[in-house]
This record gives structure tokens, C-alpha cells and sequence, in this order.
């Protein structure tokens, strides 16, 4: 297909962003693996002034819950999971207030109401939870049930849809369980191989680990100006889990995700639903907002998909990875502070939703 925009409309739009917002990432705009614009900005390491490169490897945040989506389905393709199997035959709920009915299908789609550690959509802050726990007391996936295990839930399983970050935890648990392997191995040889992204990890904050971006954050004096940076190292668990916190370059994102739509990494039935929305979470003046399984949609009023998406933000890391089906486009952006993608992503609808509105649909 052609393209119907302008990828150097991205590059002088980003060139200023850059030099006026001290963007530090990379941002890719590929289709079918080949990129139409992709550049490196800023410093992967402020203490150090070391630029960011293509090579660079960035937490992306909540777009890891895709890798453990994916891994959960490849369990259920292989016949060791149902998506429809209640957590209370796979799991040791005793003593928590967990439902032993939740659904896998539930974890995955925001449904199962149980109550986050932080509840993001109440505005609680996850930085917050480690004032008077240290951060680096969690490192297991085991370690996050006390968080969350003893909270009343929102809504009993399946009444209703929230986003929650440790819907994915008990996700990872139930892998591990099933697997009997660690998460993080899962994922590297089951998803960060099979997709062809081959410096992808999990890397511990006190490791010394070449061409990993450092998070790091402004921060600001009373009229807004920036007066300094922040490292994120007492802002959350120091290795990532099955709610966030794998470290990927801009590439791998899109490797990713062209695997999946190439049915690389699941069955043609589950390439499918992973690729469709699943659940109703809003609506606004444009359309509406569905969840899937890790994929959250665009839908517009007539319930076309103006895009799917999966974003990610913490203390010094965000991220995000959207493609448009119209025009069969994959954005990948990462950012090393916690404001970094959105400006990025906010220029590159700009230049490519006028486009897609154009196109001829095509298949995602």
C-alpha cells in the first residue's frame, strides 16, 4: 500500500520537540518491518551524557503486560490453560479475599475486579507504595501478592471493567505455576526469541548493564522550569514483572508485534482474538475505548478500529506501541521519563490520522 503521509512531517515536528521538551527516546514509524522513520534523541544516561542510540534499550513500562498476554495464550494453545479456567484451581488463595472464580480471560481483560496495589484510574500513585516498603524487597513475582491480596475487590468477576496492573501479576503467577518456570525466562525463550528480539531482558536497576537507558525525570522549581533530574531507582521494583518493566529498543516493539499479526507466536484462532476487542471500558465524542487481551481499541462511532495500542508509564520510563490499521502502520515510541512518548505520539497522529481516513481499509 501506499503511504499516504509524509514521514519528514514527523522528523521537523520531533526536531523541535527534541531541542524544547529534552526528549530523550527513540521513535519508529514502520510498516511490514521496514521503517519509514525512525530516529534517536536525547541521553540514555543523564549522570553520564551518553546519547541515546537505535541500539538502546528502554523499560517500557505497561507494554510488557502484552508479552505476558501472549505467553498465556501460548499456554492455552498448548492445551495447559483454559481462558475460561477459574484462578482457585491453579492458585493457593488461602487467606487472601481473591475470588477462586476469577477467569484467566478475566486477568487478562480488566474483568476480574479485584483491586490493584495503586488504582491508577483513582489517580493513586504507584511511586507512593514504596515511602515505607523498600522497592528492592520485590523482585519475585510472589513478592507483589501481599500488595494487593487482602484489598476488597471492586466488583465481583466479570460485572465490570477496570484497569488493573495486578490482574497481570496473578497472569504471571498462573505461568509460572503452569510453566513451572520463572516469568522472566518464559518470556526471553517463549516470546523475546520467537519474535526475533535478540537484546531483549530483564535488567536489574543495580546491574551494570551496557546500552539500557536510565530513567530519569525533571525536576521543577515553583514556576514550572526545570531545575534538575531525578533518577527513578527508589520508584519501583528494580527488575520487571508481569505487569511492567521489560527493557526493549523502539525495533523490538515492532518485531513484536509484526510476529503476533504474522501468527508467529500464536494459532491463526488466537492470532485472531488477541487482534479483536474484547471488552467495553468507555465511550467519548469520537467512539469508544475497548480492552483485549493486553490490547486496548480505538473504535469509532461506526465501530471501525481507528487504531489498537498498548502504552506504558512509570517514574522515568514510558512508552508506546500503536498501529493503525487503515494504513497498515506500526508507531513504536520510548522514552526514558515519565512525559517522554507523549509528545511523539501526539505529533505522529497529527501527521498520519488524517491519512488513515483516507485509506482504503485494509486487514490488520
Amino acid at each position: 500500500m501506499t503511504s499516504h503521509f509524509d514521514p519528514t512531517q514527523i522528523a521537523q515536528n520531533m526536531a523541535e520537540v527534541a531541542a524544547q521538551e529534552n526528549f530523550s527516546g527513540v521513535v519508529r514509524v514502520s510498516r511490514d518491518g521496514n521503517a519509514l522513520f525512525e530516529n534517536a534523541y536525547g541521553l540514555a544516561s543523564r549522570r553520564w551524557n551518553v546519547p541515546v542510540q537505535l541500539s538502546t534499550r528502554f523499560d517500557v513500562a505497561s507494554v510488557t503486560k502484552l508479552f505476558t498476554s501472549v505467553a498465556i495464550l501460548q499456554l492455552v494453545d498448548a492445551g495447559k490453560l483454559e481462558l475460561d479456567q477459574n484462578i482457585g484451581s491453579l492458585l493457593d488463595l488461602t487467606d487472601t479475599v481473591l475470588n477462586p472464580e476469577i477467569t484467566i480471560r478475566q486477568l487478562l481483560t480488566h474483568t476480574s475486579g479485584i483491586a490493584d496495589d495503586a488504582d491508577e484510574e483513582a489517580g493513586e500513585s504507584y511511586e507512593a507504595l514504596w515511602v515505607d516498603k523498600p522497592n528492592y524487597s520485590i523482585e519475585q513475582t510472589g513478592d507483589f501478592l501481599p500488595q494487593f491480596a487482602h484489598k476488597s475487590p471492586n466488583f465481583a468477576p466479570g460485572e465490570g471493567c477496570r484497569y488493573c496492573n495486578c490482574g497481570y501479576v496473578l497472569a504471571g503467577l498462573t505461568l509460572e505455576a503452569v510453566a513451572e518456570t520463572s516469568y522472566r525466562d518464559f518470556i526471553c525463550e517463549r516470546i523475546f526469541a520467537k519474535a526475533g528480539m535478540a537484546t531483549a531482558g530483564f535488567f536489574h536497576m543495580a546491574d551494570a548493564e551496557p546500552d539500557v537507558a536510565e530513567g530519569w525525570d525533571p525536576a521543577r522549581d515553583d514556576d514550572g522550569a526545570v531545575a534538575g533530574w531525578r533518577q527513578n531507582i527508589y520508584s519501583y521494583p528494580p527488575i520487571g514483572s508481569p505487569d511492567g518493566g521489560a527493557h526493549v529498543t523502539a525495533a523490538d516493539l515492532t518485531r513484536f508485534l509484526d510476529a503476533l499479526r504474522n501468527g508467529e507466536l500464536l494459532s491463526p484462532e488466537l492470532t485472531t482474538a488477541f487482534l479483536t476487542p474484547q471488552v467495553h471500558h468507555s465511550d467519548d465524542d469520537d467512539g469508544s475505548l475497548h480492552y483485549g487481551f493486553g490490547l486496548e481499541f480505538e473504535l469509532r462511532a461506526d465501530g471501525s478500529i481507528r487504531s489498537f495500542y498498548k502504552d506504558g508509564i512509570n517514574a522515568g520510563a514510558s512508552a508506546m506501541l500503536r498501529h493503525y490499521p487503515e494504513l497498515n502502520v506500526t508507531v513504536a515510541v520510548v522514552s526514558n521519563s515519565e512525559d517522554g512518548a507523549w509528545a511523539p505520539v501526539r505529533i505522529i497522529d497529527r501527521v498520519i490520522l488524517p491519512a488513515a481516513v483516507e485509506a482504503t481499509p485494509a486487514a490488520m
